[in-house]
C-alpha cells in the first residue's frame, strides 16, 4: 500500500507579525505547515507550539529569502521531503523609508528582490504542486500602499503595487484550475515593520490606527478560503483605498508625503 504524502501550507516570513498569525490561523483550520523565515529558533518554537495546540504537522526552513538562490533552495527542500503543497502564503517582505536618492541602492535592490522576485519565483516553482490538489490557494501579501504612490516609501509602495497587479493577473490565468489566488492589502499593523523601515516616529503616531496581526490573519484566511480576489482589512483602510480611486493622484501623493515626510 502506498503511503499518502502529507500536504502542507507554505508560509514565508512565518516567524513574526502577520506571517506568524496566519500560521496560527491556518493551523486552527487543520492545515499542516511549512514555516520559512531567517530564525531557526523562532520557527522551531512556533512549529512545536502549533503542533501541540492543534495536532498538526509542521516543518521549517531557516533561510534568507532576499538572496536570489533562496526560492530554488526552498523548492528543492520541499521536493526532497516529498511534501505536497495546498497553499502558498507569500508574506515575507519589508520597507525602507527615506528619499530615494539618499537610500543605499544595494539595500533597495535587495528589498525589491524579496518583495517581488522571491514571490514570483515561489509562485512559479510551486504552482505545479498546487495544481495536484483538489483545491489549493495562493495568498500574496501586499499593502494599502499599493493603491497610490508614496513619497519616501517610493520603492516599497511600487513593489506592493506590483504584488497587487501580479496577483490579479495570476488569478485570472488560473481561474479554471484548482488554484485560487488572493491578495491581502493591510494598512498599519502592530508589527516590527515600521521600526525596520526607520519609521519609529510614524509608528508612535499610527498606534491608534494599528490593527493587530491576529485580527488581520483571521480576515486574511477567511477571505482566502472564500476565494476572494482582494482583501483590505479594516474599515478605515477600505475607505482610504476607495478614496484613492476618486481623488486626484497629485492630492493623494501630497497627503502621503505629509504623513511620511523626512
Amino acid at each position: 500500500m502506498i503511503k499518502e504524502e502529507k500536504v502542507y501550507a507554505v508560509i514565508t516570513g512565518a516567524s513574526k507579525g502577520i506571517g506568524k498569525s496566519i500560521a496560527a490561523e491556518l493551523a486552527k483550520k487543520g492545515f499542516n505547515l511549512l514555516l520559512i523565515a531567517r530564525s531557526a529558533e523562532e520557527l522551531a518554537s512556533l512549529g512545536h507550539e502549533l503542533e501541540v495546540k492543534y495536532g498538526i504537522a509542521t516543518d521549517f526552513l531557516a533561510i534568507d529569502l532576499s538572496q536570489s538562490t533562496s526560492p530554488k533552495v526552498v523548492f528543492d527542500w520541499i521536493t526532497d521531503k516529498k511534501y505536497g503543497v495546498n497553499a502558498l502564503v507569500n508574506n515575507a517582505g519589508y520597507g525602507q523609508w527615506g528619499q530615494f536618492k539618499d537610500l543605499d541602492l544595494k539595500a533597495q535592490m535587495e528589498m525589491c528582490r524579496l518583495n517581488m522576485n522571491t514571490l514570483i519565483s515561489l509562485c512559479h516553482l510551486l504552482i505545479p504542486s498546487l495544481l495536484k490538489e483538489k483545491q489549493s490557494y495562493i495568498l500574496n501579501i501586499s499593502s494599502t500602499a499599493a493603491y497610490q504612490a508614496v513619497p519616501t516609501l517610493a520603492i516599497y509602495s511600487a513593489t506592493k503595487a506590483f504584488v497587487l497587479s501580479f496577483s490579479r493577473a495570476l488569478r485570472f490565468e488560473l481561474k479554471n484550475t484548482s488554484i485560487s489566488v488572493t491578495c491581502l492589502s493591510p494598512g498599519p499593523v502592530d508589527t516590527g515593520f515600521a521600526h525596520r523601515a526607520g519609521l519609529d516616529a510614524f509608528s508612535k503616531m499610527a498606534e491608534k490606527f494599528n490593527m493587530q496581526p491576529a485580527e488581520v490573519a483571521t480576515i486574511a484566511v477567511k477571505g482566502m478560503l472564500a476565494k476572494k480576489s482582494e482583501i483590505v482589512p479594516g474599515l478605515t483602510n477600505v475607505v482610504s483605498v476607495y478614496a484613492n480611486r476618486f481623488l486626484p493622484k497629485a492630492f493623494i501623493e501630497k497627503m502621503a508625503a505629509g504623513i511620511y515626510k523626512v
